[in-house]
């Protein structure tokens, strides 16, 4: 071939420019190679100090003992898509063989993570999800629709579907908080149970708990008659919970939510904080087994594909290469005990 390839110099310059094509086009020769073994996953959570991602992790470790490869976490100390990119280019230099990202900005990394596929590095998402053309599945905590019905209606239960609420969200960029509070949107306008019901404000504590703080306090002020918040993000709520119990507003402003249940444990016990949650390890657990089926090439993405996730039991593929870990939980009084974090 090489001696033909040598005789004919069009021939060459035909295959040269077919290649390159091949390589701009995404680099398939590289992204398809398929690992015979466990490979190392590189996970990047959108911040390094969340306890949420912190434990994920645990679960991630559990699942490489007991398939191998590797789990290593590399994350930014600020909550951005530039600190983000900064670890994955770093991963692929380190010739991971997948990476699993939670998303500080869905679209904002897509280059990245595009160029990392190219370069045969295999790429999930797991907890906030990425540009669907920049991964081949999407591991999520629980269906967001549900996720976003189970918080309205906590905080309706809450104030008697009748009043203001807010909303303290992450930050604007973040892809599954965004797509929960336009579901939620979406409900108050249409459904007649939230009628009574005014979203006054979304505001954003930045991942950060002296921020979060700031934002809850300035809602209680800014709105008189504010009843509730709503806070989807891990950090926001429980400092949000100190906040208003410090100023003696806990019970006249109820609050609601995603956080771990252990660190509002005595909030919740005294009935003004409700909490929807799952099982935080089982996610990272999942977001492993799945790293490596990709990587190994059992599932690419496409939907009705299966796969067996250890003690979790077997995964099918949904529309858009999702994967739903299960259900969440409202947890309350009643069954608080059962949530370990």
């Amino acid at each position: 071939m090489a001696r033909t390839l040598g005789r004919a110099a069009g021939l060459a310059s035909a295959s040269a420019l077919a290649l390159a094509s091949l390589l701009l086009a995404g680099g398939a020769a590289a992204a398809a190679e398929c690992a015979s073994a466990p490979v190392t996953v590189g996970f990047v959570p959108k911040l390094d100090t969340d306890p949420y991602f912190q434990v994920a992790q645990t679960g991630a470790e559990e699942a490489q003992k007991e398939i191998g490869g590797s789990a290593i976490k590399q994350a930014p100390s600020q909550n951005t898509a530039e600190a983000q990119i900064e670890f994955i280019n770093n991963l692929v230099s380190q010739k991971v063989g997948a990476i699993a990202i939670s998303a500080n900005d869905a679209n904002a990394l897509a280059p990245a993570l595009k160029r990392a596929m190219k370069q045969g590095v295999h790429v999930v998402s797991y907890d906030s999800d990425v540009a669907p053309a920049a991964r081949t599945l999407f591991l999520n905590q629980a269906s967001g629709d549900s996720l976003a019905e189970m918080m309205l209606a906590s905080m309706g239960d809450m104030i008697g579907y009748e009043g203001d609420f807010a909303i303290l969200s992450s930050t604007p960029t973040a892809s599954n908080q965004n797509a929960w509070i336009d579901f939620m949107k979406k409900r108050l306008a249409s459904d007649p149970k939230y009628a009574k019901m005014k979203l006054v404000q979304v505001a954003y504590g930045q991942e950060n708990e002296q921020v979060s703080q700031q934002q809850t306090l300035g809602l209680a002020q800014a709105f008189p008659n504010l009843k509730g918040i709503i806070s989807p993000t891990g950090i926001s709520q429980p400092a949000a919970a100190r906040a208003l119990d410090q100023a003696g507003l806990l019970g006249k402003i109820k609050l609601t939510g995603l956080a771990p249940a252990t660190l509002i444990k005595k909030y919740i016990q005294a009935g003004t904080v409700q909490d929807i949650w799952w099982n935080v390890k089982d996610l990272g657990y999942l977001t492993y087994y799945a790293a490596q089926a990709v990587a190994s090439c059992k599932v690419t993405g496409k939907e009705g594909e299966t796969f067996t996730a250890g003690r979790l039991g077997d995964y099918k593929v949904g529309p858009s290469g999702e994967v739903v870990l299960g259900p969440a939980k409202i947890v309350t009084p009643a069954n608080v005990e059962e949530f370990k974090f």
